[in-house]
This record gives C-alpha cells, structure tokens and sequence, in this order.
C-alpha cells in the first residue's frame, strides 16, 4: 500500500484536520460571548442599569465597528506573527473583556470594555479562523472553513442558554467572571499547544502563480475595489449581515415580553440549531452549486422569516420563524469566503477574505444601534424589522450581479 503525503488534505491524518478542530473551539468560544452574547448583554444591562437600549444597542455597534478595523489586517497580523499568537491574543483579550462586564456601572465604562472586546472578536471570529485556515488547506479549504466554523453556530447553541442558566444562578458578574476563567483555562492552552507551524506546501500554493504573487496586501485590496464581483458580493452580504446582526441581537428583547426569558433564549438556541444544520446539509452539495444562487435564495428565505415574526404572537409560530431565519444565519458566514475561493485568485484568498470580513462587519456594527434607535422611536419593533426586510430583498437581487473577476 503506498504511503500517503504528509501533506493530503484527504487524509485523516493530516494536521490540518486538527487545526480545524481547534478553530472550530475558537469560533464557539468567539461567536457565545462576541456575538449571540450581545443579545444578553442588551437586555441584563438594560435590566440592571436601566439605560436605554438604543444607547447600548449603539455601544454594540462601536464594538463590531472597532472589531471590523481590526479585522482587516487580521490576515496581515497572522503572517507577522503567526496563527498561533494572534489566536492566543484574541482569546485573552476576548475573556479580559467579558469578565470586566460583570463589573462596570457606568455607561461610558461599557464603551472602553468593548474596546477589549473588539479586539477579542478581531482575534476569534472569522477573518481570524479563515485565515488561519488557508495556510493549511487549499483543496479542501471550503469544507474546513464549513466544518471549523459550525463552532460559531454552537457558541450560540450552547453559549446563551448556559449564559441565561449561570446569570440566574451566579448574576451577571459572577457569571462573566465564570465564562472568562473558562475559556482561560480550556482554550488558551488547546490553542497553544496544537497550532503550531503551518506546512510549507500550503504556504507556497497560497502565494498562487507569479502575477499575483507580485501584487501586495494593498495592491490586492485596490484591485477589489475596482472589482464588479467582489463588489456586489461584498455589497450584498454587508446588506443582509446588517439586518441578520440587528435582528439576533435584539431578538431577547422582542421575545422576552411575548413569550418570556426562558422561551426566549430556547429560541436563540433553535435558531443557531438550524444554523448548524443548515451549514452542514449545504456543505455536502454548495461545491456543485451556484454559490451566488443560494445566497439569494437564503436571503429570501430570512425575510420570510421575518414577515412571520412581525406578524405572529403565537409562540410555536415565532420558533418556527428562528428556526427558519436560523437555517440560514450559518450560511451566511461561510458563503462569502467560498464565492471569493471560487471567483478570485488563490493567493488573493486571506487579503479578500479579511477585507469583504472587515466591510461587512463596518456595515452590519450599525444594525443593532439603527434598530434600537428606530424601536425607541416608533414604539415597536416592527418599522426596523421591515427595513430588515427590504435589506434582505435588495441584496437577494444585487448578489446575483455577477463581474469578471
């Protein structure tokens, strides 16, 4: 029987099946307390501290706009200094930040502990998982990026509802001091020891041929702007994250008087339950489709979801409507970075990632302060969920404008 490579993505036994698992822990732990987690920071606080939610909802939004500068260059930082600090480094920042938020009792102490978060978030979430995972893979890149970040969809599967259970049993300072000291403990040590060296064929493949190993990060990046298909993919997806972010984020807040907190966060749950199984059931086939095709057709599916939500106060009718709006929630994460393997150049792959990662994020950083705002305004929250829904349809069409990459 003939050896296999040390280096086949095939195999079982490659290393890089072991990076994934470790992102796949990294963006569990990234997505529980940098993202779904916004949804119970917004109604603990608000609930503590009595400050409006539109401020915080902003206080949210200059969390993800902080995270999204960062996160540009996130695949710049990992060739400096490698996948292992960076990731180490998010971490840290990540569990310093949740843990002080336990702690403060004034508005503006909120603003500087996201400041810790956003660089946490830079360091966990996608730019940093994908990239990391493009210096192991090339053939079977969207499977790991697909496998890896299911994490992100079980951080919100387990996060919340074991956040909910520990802030009614520790409060809520005991219970971010808890998940900090957590991921410490657990994490820190996994990453450390497993991510080591990416293997030198990856390395080179990634620089693709010599034309585009030529060009530069910047270089890279102002060709993109000039690009119809980056574009309009980029476009599309900022659009739908806007309105996707907005809506998870306040989605505690709008269930918690319907059908109460308990419901509530099992509706979070069920919502990332479907993200998962959505993520996984398209992973097997998104290689022979059209990758631009499904995004449309997820994007409409999501305002569906939503036209439920506004119009239903049953409870079971509401789950179903997560449950719908969630079969999607994973995809969206995954997709953008498979259409950019697809379309774009192989050396091009961690700079477009991290920039359409870091537009997006700019973008989708004001949907829950937008929404906030337009709740407070009106009374309700239907006027922002019927903007998320002209957003969703907008980008449902502009994704399907295709470019010469």
């Amino acid at each position: 029987m003939a050896a296999i490579p040390p280096d086949d993505e095939t195999s079982i036994r490659y290393s890089g099946w072991r990076i994934v698992a470790v992102c796949f822990a990294v963006a569990t732990f990234g997505w529980a307390f940098g993202f779904y987690g916004q949804s119970v920071y917004l109604a603990e606080l608000t609930r503590l501290h009595g400050w409006p939610s539109s401020l915080i909802a902003t206080a949210t939004t200059f969390f993800y706009l902080g995270g999204a500068l960062l996160v540009a260059f996130v695949g710049d930082a990992i060739r400096v200094i490698g996948a292992r600090a960076c990731l180490l480094g998010g971490i840290a920042a990540m569990a310093l930040g949740t843990a002080l938020l336990g702690r403060i009792d004034a508005l503006w102490q909120l603003y500087a502990v996201y400041v810790l978060l956003a660089i946490g978030w830079a360091g966990t979430s996608l730019g940093a998982v994908t990239s990391t995972l493009g210096l192991w893979f090339d053939q079977r890149r969207g499977m790991a990026i697909s496998l890896a970040l299911n994490g992100a969809s079980f951080g919100g599967i387990a996060g919340v509802p074991l956040l909910v259970a520990a802030i009614e049993h520790l409060g809520f300072a005991g219970a971010t001091l808890a998940a900090a000291v957590v991921s410490v403990v657990v994490l820190m040590p996994i990453v450390a020891i497993f991510v080591g060296r990416p293997p030198q064929r990856a390395a080179a493949h990634a620089a693709g041929p010599g034309a585009v190993q030529a060009l530069s990060s910047g270089a890279i990046r102002r060709h993109a702007f000039r690009d119809t298909a980056f574009l309009t993919v980029t476009i599309a997806f900022a659009l739908v994250l806007f309105a996707q972010v907005g809506f998870i984020v306040h989605l505690i807040a709008y269930l918690d008087p319907l059908v109460g907190r308990e419901r509530a966060a099992v509706a979070v749950s069920l919502l990332t339950t479907m993200a998962v199984v959505g993520r996984v059931s398209l992973s097997t086939v998104i290689d022979r489709l059209d990758q631009r095709l499904v995004s449309a057709i997820s994007f409409a599916s999501q305002a569906a979801a939503l036209a439920i939500v506004i119009l239903s106060r049953d409870a079971t009718l509401l789950l179903v409507a997560c449950a719908l709006f969630g079969f999607s929630v994973g995809n969206l994460i995954t997709l953008p970075a498979l259409i950019v393997q697809r379309e774009f150049a192989p050396g091009s792959f961690g700079v477009l990632v991290s920039l359409n990662t870091a537009i997006n994020q700019v973008t989708y950083a004001f949907g829950p302060g937008v929404v906030g705002l337009l709740r407070d305004a009106s009374g309700s929250y239907t006027a922002p969920f019927l903007g998320c829904i002209a957003l969703q349809l907008i980008a449902a069409m502009l994704v399907m404008v295709r470019g010469r990459s």
